[in-house]
């Protein structure tokens, strides 16, 4: 080969070519470095209900290194979402020294076992709210099961004028749902079969069970649904008279 020219020329010539490769990319990676395109500007463009404006501006003075193209986007969004109440985050470079960040935010649906929340999609968040949110309790992996009979409960409770307040799902599987009415609260032992068929009776019979009861200005405060043909009543008025004592 080293007697053949035109084989000596092409390697020649490929070894330039390698070279001003090499040369073009250690240049290309010294300019992105340089300080006239760090970061200047960070705008959150989108507005924010419940997300804090200051801790967001903290991560993002804190974890978002390098300039407009060597910023590790991925980290950056990954430091971003652990903010309260960020759901996720979206990051765009604006020419030539712009950042501008969007945050989408969760809706809080209800409250998670006393120390997290749920969102609206079924979704388990840490954050701290003061609204009144409905109470759910159950094991880990069951919120959104717990999400979606909740959902369609509430329906069925509704014509009745009970609002879910408290909604327990056992380790076992079984139902508890606490509602509150014109009457007061109301629990309701569902079990773990067929809860809701359960309720579906229990709908059906109000209007001539409980609801005449409430009429009569009797006050039912528990009910349990896990018998067969029925249900069994919890008034919390009623008191057995004691016999009277032997002269």
């Amino acid at each position: 080969m080293w007697d053949d020219a035109r084989q000596m020329n092409a390697l020649a010539a490929t070894l330039a070519v390698i070279a001003l490769i090499g040369v073009a990319v250690a240049a290309v990676v010294w300019v992105v470095r340089q300080p006239v395109f760090e970061l200047r500007e960070v705008v959150i463009v989108s507005p924010l209900e419940r997300a804090d404006a200051a801790h967001l501006e903290t991560v993002i003075r804190d974890d978002l290194a390098g300039t407009l193209f060597t910023m590790d986007l991925a980290r950056a969004r990954s430091a971003l979402r652990q903010v309260p109440w960020v759901r996720d985050v979206g990051l765009r470079r604006q020419w030539p020294h712009r950042l501008e960040v969007s945050v989408d935010e969760y809706e809080p649906f209800a409250r998670w076992n006393d120390a997290a929340l749920i969102s609206a999609r079924g979704e388990v968040f840490a954050a701290r709210t003061v609204d009144d949110l409905p109470l759910f309790e159950g094991p880990d992996g069951a919120a959104a099961d717990m999400l979606t009979r909740y959902r369609a409960w509430r329906n069925d409770l509704q014509p009745l004028g009970l609002s879910i307040r408290e909604i327990r799902m056992t380790p076992r599987g079984g139902w508890r749902l606490k509602a509150v009415g014109a009457s007061g609260p109301l629990t309701m032992e569902l079990g773990r079969d067929e809860p809701d068929e359960r309720l579906a009776r229990f709908v059906a019979a109000h209007a001539r069970t409980l609801g005449a009861l409430a009429r009569a200005g009797t006050r039912v405060d528990t009910v349990d649904l896990r018998y067969r043909n029925g249900f069994a009543a919890r008034i919390p008025a009623f008191r057995e008279k004691s016999a009277k004592p032997a002269a």
